[in-house]
């Protein structure tokens, strides 16, 4: 596992492993509109779960027919028997190119962080949303995902990314190198 302290103070770690045995206080699921399970990560998360998470995810009100979730908002549910307290399914964008897809998958993991402080978590982890079937180049991904958890400032304690092969958590681990090494602006972190 690899482990790096943000300039605000996030604890961010790279570690390649199963995203469903991880204990946080909520892990991200790469989603698809539905939220009802796919392939991948979802389907991984949706097993891992049990059947009270599709039960759920079918609670969550639709915002138009058959979408729960738009691409690139963020939406939370119990994670019942996940080590996790909470799933956190976002919807990444299919890729189209960087110009379109990049901002919709910064979005994501904005929308995700948002509603991770709304609930008062302090550890998160992610897994690399849109780089499976949504086919989102997996180094331009770990950019945009490392460079957006790298700047955000809260009050999240921990933000994890979970690799599931050797080759992924190896393009991850390189972009970290190429992170910016002050925040944007020098502003304090937050504090209660």
């Amino acid at each position: 596992m690899k482990s790096i302290r943000t300039p605000n103070a996030v604890m961010l770690t790279l570690q390649r492993g199963d995203l469903t045995q991880v204990s946080a206080d909520a892990i991200v699921n790469a989603a698809n509109p539905r939220m009802l399970g796919g392939a991948g990560v979802d389907g991984a998360i949706h097993r891992a779960a049990g059947p009270e998470l599709v039960a759920a995810c079918r609670g969550v009100p639709e915002v138009a027919p058959g979408v729960r979730c738009p691409t690139g908002q963020a939406r939370i549910t119990p994670a019942f028997e996940l080590s996790a307290k909470y799933v956190i399914h976002t919807v990444g964008p299919v890729f189209e190119s960087l110009a379109v897809s990049g901002p919709i998958l910064q979005r994501c993991y904005q929308s995700v962080l948002a509603l991770a402080e709304e609930y008062g978590l302090s550890s998160i982890s992610f897994p690399a949303i849109s780089c499976g079937v949504y086919g989102f180049p997996m180094a331009e991904a770990a950019e945009i995902a490392l460079t957006t958890c790298w700047l955000h400032r809260g009050e999240i304690e921990q933000v994890g990314f979970v690799l599931f092969a050797q080759q992924d958590l190896d393009i991850w681990e390189a972009a970290v190198e190429e992170l910016p090494t002050k925040p944007e602006k020098d502003e304090p972190r937050k504090s209660n």
